[in-house]
């Protein structure tokens, strides 16, 4: 599921593989954007089956914190 999520989020974002971290601040990203917003929680909703609120989406943080709400809603 973390490796699918992150390449995920490279192809969204257009980054080189193993770019991106658990650790990071996603939308501190350089190519961050609303778009990128909307991709995310779009992606989020077809790839792993979460509906994530943008009100909820907004208080994460991190790709760690978007993971763990993945697996929270997965159960």
């Amino acid at each position: 599921m973390e490796k699918e999520l992150f390449e995920q989020l490279e192809d969204i974002l257009e980054l080189n593989p193993g770019t991106v971290l658990l650790a990071d601040a996603f939308r501190e990203y350089d190519n961050w954007d609303s778009m990128a917003n909307l991709s995310v929680i779009a992606m989020l909703d077809d790839s792993f089956g979460v509906h994530i609120a943008s009100q909820d989406f907004k208080n994460l943080i991190t790709v760690g914190d978007m993971l763990n709400e993945i697996k929270k809603r997965i159960g």
